[in-house]
Formats: structure tokens, sequence, C-alpha cells
């Protein structure tokens, strides 16, 4: 693939707001998932454990699912989730909250969800190249390409964001997608405790979850074992623990740019230098990786 990413981070972040009718949605599929979120990536089970061992549990978030026409479905809050003997099905990807970006080469700055770790001024990811970065980020859109189905990068073009998909064939290497027969407790896990979720599952369908909602899966993702329902009780009681007690740099700029945030794809009401004050105080200055601009980047 050869991919022109400068000026863009389609991606990372919901662009919803600037051209609705372009961008893509993931609720058209069989199982709709619970959330809004748009283009959640699904983290696999050793990547959520290694942002728990880097301090980053506050980082994660849940996705359930509405279940397909046949599927096995648990109601939790008055509402059907798509189930695997009884369990709620779900995954775990990093958290969107609301940043200050100019994305898919617009000019003016706005209030959209982006990835935690999109640095907002450079539109760069913070840990792009690191161990931690998630193999769904890695390749994609290799498996769009791989079964012929658009990718964010032709809905950015069609939007008049400038060339991006400089070549469309797909990485001979591709490891398996994220969802399938493989999938199960490697990455779609089945939560094993569903009496536990009341009132948990009515917050995540109305984007108010609190520390201990998101640990829960964090916890049950992290303790399940590959290709099977079966959960660990007690990694799964340690890394609950570890994801409700994180106090990582992302976590706090996460509420930070919560609070300050305005309303969805309003423009920012602040000049470049104290737009990047801001991403300074919230994120460098908060223990963010830097990243590395642009100039000598290959695409």
């Amino acid at each position: 693939m050869d991919l022109r990413c400068e000026g863009c981070a389609g991606c990372c972040v919901d662009w919803r707001p600037l051209a609705p009718e372009a961008a893509g949605s993931d609720r058209d599929g069989r199982r709709p998932p619970l959330d809004d979120v748009y283009g959640l990536a699904p983290l696999t089970r050793d990547e959520a454990v290694g942002f728990l061992d880097r301090g980053l549990g506050d980082a994660m978030a849940p996705r359930l699912f509405e279940p397909a026409e046949g599927d096995d479905r648990v109601r939790i809050d008055g509402t059907d989730l798509a189930a695997v003997d009884g369990r709620p099905v779900f995954v775990v990807g990093l958290r969107k909250p609301p940043k200050p970006v100019a994305p898919i080469g617009t000019d003016t700055v706005r209030w959209l969800d982006a990835c935690v770790f999109l640095d907002p001024t450079t539109l760069q990811c913070r840990i792009h190249g690191d161990e931690a970065y998630p193999r769904t980020c890695s390749t994609y859109p290799g498996h769009n390409l791989a079964l012929d189905a658009e990718t964010e990068c032709e809905r950015v073009e069609a939007a008049g964001g400038g060339e991006r998909l400089l070549d469309g064939d797909p990485p001979a290497d591709l490891p398996a997608p994220a969802f399938g027969p493989q999938a199960m407790g490697s990455t779609v896990f089945a939560y094993p405790d569903p009496d536990d979720l009341e009132g948990v599952i009515a917050r995540i369908r109305d984007g108010e979850t609190t520390v201990g909602d998101r640990a829960r899966f964090v916890g049950a993702a992290a303790g399940s074992r590959p290709g099977s329902l079966s959960v660990d009780r007690d990694r799964m009681g340690d890394a609950r623990a570890r994801a409700r007690e994180a106090d990582s740099w992302a976590g706090n700029a996460i509420r930070g740019w919560h609070e300050r945030a305005g309303a969805d794809g309003r423009t920012v009401d602040l000049d470049d230098s104290a737009r990047e004050r801001l991403v300074r105080e919230l994120e460098d200055g908060a223990g963010a990786p830097g990243t590395p601009g642009w100039d000598g980047v290959d695409s």
C-alpha cells in the first residue's frame, strides 16, 4: 500500500460533521454497535494487556453490538445485545475524546472526536512505530483492499480531501482479520457476568460510561483465553483493578478535552498559538510521546 497521510487523519477522526454524505458508517453492518463512536479500532487481547502494563488502562473503551437475525442475544437495560451462550460479546478499542483538529485537508479547526493518541496539531499518531501501535491501525486499509471494500482514504478523496490512496494493492502479509471464527478470546470477547451489567449498558448506549464501567470490560478482555469463552477470574480481577486505578497522561488529557470542548463540529475559538499551548498543556506537558513531523516521513 502507498498512502498519503499528511494532513488527513481520516481514519483517526470522526469527520461526519464535515461531510456526512461522504463519511462512512460502521452502523450499516449486520450487528450495529451500541455506541456511536466512529471507526473504533479493535484491540487484540495482548494489545489491551500491553496498554495496561504501560499504565494506559484509562485509554480504552468497550463496544457491544445489537444482535443480527438468528443471533444468540441477552437483554439488559431494555436493550438486546449480541451474545454467545448468554454472554454479551464485545471488543475493546481506543477512546476518542473531542479535540481541536483540521483533518482531511481542511483549513478550519473544529471540535471533532479523535483518537486519544492523535496529536491534534501534527495529525500524527503518538505511538506510530511503537510496539504498542495496534495491529488494526498498522494494517489499515489492507483488509478493506483485500475485500474490495471502500476505504476511509477513498471517502476522504470523495469529500475533496486530496489524493490519499496512491496504491490500492493490499500487502501480501496481512494478518487474519479482527473478526471471524479465530477471533473469540483474541479480539472478540464474551463478558462472563451479564447480571453485573445492569445500568452499565444504559450508560454505554447513552455515551456516559464511568471509569468502573470501562474497567469491567478491559478486565474481561485481559482475562480471556484465546480461542474460547473462558475467562481467568484472577487475571480478570487484577486487570480490572489496574484499569480502574490508571491515571495516565492519556486519561487526564481525555478529561481535559471534554471539559474544554465545544459542540461537535463547531469551529474552535482559538488561534494557532493558543491551540498549540493547549495541546502542550493537556498532552505533551503531561507526558504524551511526541511526533516526528512530516519532513522525511515516507507515505
